[in-house]
């Protein structure tokens, strides 16, 4: 589990295909200090495991999934990406809960500069409107950040934006986005389990789940007789 408070900002160094994964090497001299073989390393948003450790890298294998939902797929030898290490127990919750399991990814179709801060917005896909909510929290490449304005439900197209400030534009990858640039997605934790729950009293108010369909009478004519015969 992270905070998504970034502590480093580190490249990525090598990009190795493995046919249905990738082995990403990343150069993080913070975030190894204390790091160990199976420790757990937000990788711009995206929850990796250490697989192999030397001098100011890391390795770690990301799979096919990860790399359809993120932009892992995208990284190259050089692009910089934003590092956390896991928090520990007993630690300042500085950020919000994120847990390092992106739920897609948004575009960026605008930026507005101000004097002290950047205004960004987002386009908003369908599937992750119902998690997000103006004031509440969301994780973008990592950063835990919050939601200063969204569309309105059913406006089309959907969108949602956030404010920066001169701290997160200098320490974070989120400084160098341009329009058309892509991010990592991770939404509210709760909010995904409240989806959840909602959909299965959905169900449930249908009649119970997995409960067969009633089985038509012994003597019941086949409708599909009509098309081959003619009667109805």
């Amino acid at each position: 589990m992270f905070t998504g408070l970034v502590e480093e900002l580190g490249r990525v160094e090598r990009v190795a295909d493995q046919g249905d994964s990738v082995r990403l090497t990343v150069h993080g001299p913070a975030v190894l200090t204390d790091a160990a073989h199976g420790d757990s390393i937000s990788v711009s948003g995206v929850c990796l495991t250490v697989v192999e450790q030397q001098g100011d890298t890391f390795t770690a294998d990301v799979m096919r999934q990860t790399l359809a939902m993120s932009t892992v797929g995208t990284f190259g030898p050089g692009t910089p990406v934003n590092l956390e290490r896991a928090a520990r127990v007993g630690d300042r919750l500085g950020g919000h809960i994120v847990q390092g399991h992106v739920d897609g990814t948004a575009t960026v179709v605008e930026i507005e500069e101000g004097e002290a801060w950047r205004r960004v917005r987002f386009d908003l896909a369908d599937d992750l409107a119902p998690l997000l909510v103006d004031k509440g929290s969301v994780t973008l490449d990592g950063v835990s950040l919050t939601v200063s304005a969204i569309s309105e439900p059913g406006e089309l197209p959907g969108w949602f934006e956030v404010s920066l400030i001169p701290e997160t534009l200098a320490v974070t990858t989120l400084g160098g986005k341009a329009v058309g640039d892509r991010v990592n997605v991770e939404t509210d934790v709760l909010a995904r389990h409240v989806r959840r729950m909602l959909r299965l009293d959905a169900l449930d108010a249908d009649g119970p789940r997995g409960a067969a369909a009633p089985a038509a009478p012994a003597d019941a004519a086949d409708p599909r007789d009509a098309a081959v015969t003619g009667r109805p």
